[in-house]
């Protein structure tokens, strides 16, 4: 893994931890407790992260096995993932699921307990990792992630986006700990 894939990869390895930190904080009963009706449970919040995480991962990896037809991004994927930053982070806006996300997560499906999700994140982030040590480098500046929202990003947007994706959802837990008390 290159070194600017290995460093946002450590980032997005530390932001997930204190997110599963955050949620166990809870405590397993309110850990799946919904703060009121139509809101996600801290769980929940766990769960659609991993459910992304993994979406993205197998999307990643069938474009890198179609490699010829990649094009490169250029500024557009660069202006549109820079403003995906900044609405990701900005603390007083929420996203909706994409569809397609959403659909994988259905409504009143039980969740697992958090243990059960840490180690399948813990699964899935090793299979990231083994694609990102195995990462072809001329790859490295071509659109390689289809971003419901913003379009096309390159591997290091992509790994930004699920970075602040996290820390995204990070407030959000720390908002269900704060309404359950």
């Amino acid at each position: 893994m290159n070194h600017r894939l290995h460093v946002r990869f450590e980032q997005l390895e530390r932001a997930t931890e204190k997110l599963l930190n955050s949620a166990a904080s809870l405590g397993e009963t309110r850990t799946h407790q919904a703060p009121g009706p139509n809101q996600w449970s801290a769980a929940q919040v766990v769960q659609h992260l991993l459910v992304a995480e993994q979406g993205i991962g197998q999307y990643i990896g069938k474009k890198v096995q179609q490699e010829e037809g990649l094009l490169k991004s250029g500024v557009g994927a660069r202006l549109r993932a820079g403003l995906l930053r900044v609405l990701l982070r900005a603390p007083f806006l929420k996203f909706k699921a994409p569809a397609r996300l959403a659909a994988l997560m259905p409504e009143g499906a039980a969740v697992p307990p958090l243990p059960q999700l840490r180690t399948d994140w813990a699964t899935s982030r090793r299979q990231l990792e083994r694609m990102l040590n195995e990462f072809p480098s001329k790859l490295l500046d071509k659109a390689i992630f289809k971003h419901p929202r913003s379009g096309m990003l390159n591997i290091y947007q992509t790994l930004d986006f699920m970075v602040d994706h996290v820390l995204h959802h990070q407030r959000q837990v720390q908002r269900i700990g704060k309404q359950l008390v």
